[in-house]
């Protein structure tokens, strides 16, 4: 839990920040194990989330947010993240990918019908574009929607999705024009009471597991020409227009979850005695904890700047790419080297450090594998020619 106060943030980033920080630290910290070694998918906790303002964060007041833009995102998603690693992934996907392509391409109905209730927890929603056979090549979609005279049938399975098990709302990405690649992708709003909307499978995974990883089939759902998501052939843009924003709370999750695992480390390194005296007195031990907290700050920023970037309307694919990049790579390496300052003890799970290096690892995998993040840092090298 960061206790320094960081210079240039608004009163309300700072309000938003404290408030995320004692919710984690009082109702997440104290349950994180329990629902890491039951698999529960804690939903009143989830909703509450929303209740309190953190999954509209780039919303407009209008529709429910409480529009305090990206560096307040990554601030609320940093703080939720040293609570549950798991929760603050959830934060992340309802801010981005959720409310984020109904903010840009939804009509004003769909946004009355949708966005507001999501902004609020009220609802929950999942984004639903990873196939079991293309994850980071989109354009190899295998969903379907065709027309039909009553609007469009959509059919295909959907893997990997956050929130898929609990959500009200699925944005599904679908081939509508098989001919014309990436520009025959559309995107359509499901509702998951749907008939024909099958959570297939509740994934057991290794680490996050207090948020449900579903594989979903549709079969053969009916939807009205109204949910459609912006133009037809207009999904893949839509996918990728929200990932900047994503990847800036997946970073930012990294920074949590390592700042949780370096400060446990620091602990112990100063009340455990090792040949007469503190831990921390000797320097292999403490130059291990300075290039930790090093590593961290420099992700932080990182992420501040690409967020930053993001609230003054820059594109800032390159810098989100090298703020995921970087966190998610630092964020393991840091939880690694705070189980080795707790010895055994890190190994454990009575201590926090084993189930945040499980937590954390799948960072350099979902929004955009660490080799994607490099691919877009490259191409913007070559482009730029710097």
């Amino acid at each position: 839990m960061t206790t320094h106060q960081h210079q240039g943030l608004t009163d309300t980033q700072q309000m938003m920040r404290d408030a995320a920080r004692d919710f984690a630290q009082e109702r997440l910290k104290p349950m994180s194990p329990t629902w890491d070694k039951s698999g529960e998918h804690p939903i009143d906790v989830i909703r509450e989330l929303g209740e309190m303002g953190f999954y509209g964060l780039t919303v407009p007041e209008q529709w429910g947010g409480t529009d305090a833009g990206y560096l307040t995102l990554a601030l609320v998603v940093e703080e939720i993240a040293q609570g549950d690693g798991a929760l603050s992934t959830i934060t992340s996907v309802m801010n981005s990918v959720v409310c984020g392509p109904l903010l840009g391409y939804g009509s004003d109905e769909q946004k009355t019908d949708w966005l507001t209730p999501l902004a609020s927890g009220e609802k929950l929603g999942a984004f639903c574009l990873t196939e079991p056979q293309a994850g980071s090549d989109a354009a190899a979609l295998k969903c379907r929607a065709r027309k039909s005279d009553s609007g469009w049938v959509l059919s295909g399975t959907k893997q990997f999705i956050t929130n898929g098990a609990i959500a009200d709302l699925a944005i599904v990405f679908a081939v509508t024009d098989p001919d014309a690649g990436k520009k025959g992708i559309s995107a359509f709003l499901v509702p998951t009471h749907l008939s024909g909307y099958e959570v297939s499978r509740v994934e057991d995974k290794m680490g996050q597991r207090a948020s449900d990883t579903a594989q979903l089939t549709f079969h053969d759902i009916e939807l009205p020409p109204e949910a459609l998501l912006g133009q037809e052939g207009q999904g893949y843009g839509i996918a990728l227009g929200n990932l900047e924003g994503g990847r800036i709370g997946i970073a930012a999750q990294c920074v949590g979850m390592a700042q949780a695992a370096h400060e446990v480390a620091c602990q112990y390194a100063q009340e455990r005695q090792s040949f007469g005296e503190a831990l921390i007195r000797h320097q292999a031990v403490s130059f291990r904890l300075a290039d930790m907290a090093t590593q961290i700050e420099a992700a932080r920023q990182l992420v501040w700047h690409a967020a930053r970037m993001k609230d003054a309307g820059i594109p800032c694919l390159r810098e989100a790419a090298m703020a995921k990049l970087f966190a998610s790579e630092m964020a393991e390496r840091v939880c690694s080297d705070a189980m080795q300052t707790l010895g055994g003890y890190g190994y454990l799970t009575d201590f926090p450090v084993e189930q945040i290096l499980r937590d954390v690892r799948v960072a350099k995998i979902y929004e955009g594998t660490s080799d994607i993040q490099k691919m877009i840092v490259a191409r913007s090298i070559e482009e730029r020619g710097a």
